[in-house]
């Protein structure tokens, strides 16, 4: 099992930035793949930013050149800053754990991200 704690989330201006982080603990496999998705109201859940544990990242065009994905291998906790946002970046954030292995996956409780226009 492994469990993930994400925190960070906020209400704020459009055009301003928010660090959202996101710890796990408990049987962390070496290899894994480390991410963000989020969920609108009355949308599916869409891919934010992924980032594998060598360091290789990947983002949804919605973000690129404002959002910045990064991790801490020793702590064992992904990040995610958020710059420039926009309203439409509104959503509930949630941490995904990918374990590269067995492919088993686990997801945060989410955290709100609210951008005001």
């Amino acid at each position: 099992q492994v469990q993930l704690v994400e925190s960070g989330g906020g209400l704020v201006q459009a055009g301003g930035s928010l660090r959202l982080s996101c710890a796990a603990s408990g049987s962390i496999f070496r290899f894994n793949v480390m991410g963000w998705y989020r969920q609108a109201p009355e949308k599916q859940r869409e891919l934010v930013a992924t980032i594998t544990s060598g360091g290789s990242t990947n983002y949804a065009d919605s973000v690129k050149g404002r959002f910045t994905i990064s991790r801490d291998n020793v702590k064992n906790t992904v990040y995610l800053q958020m710059n420039s946002l926009k309203p439409e970046d509104t959503a509930v954030y949630y941490c995904k754990y990918s374990n590269s292995y067995n492919s088993r996956q686990y997801w945060g409780q989410g955290t709100q991200v609210t951008v005001s226009s």
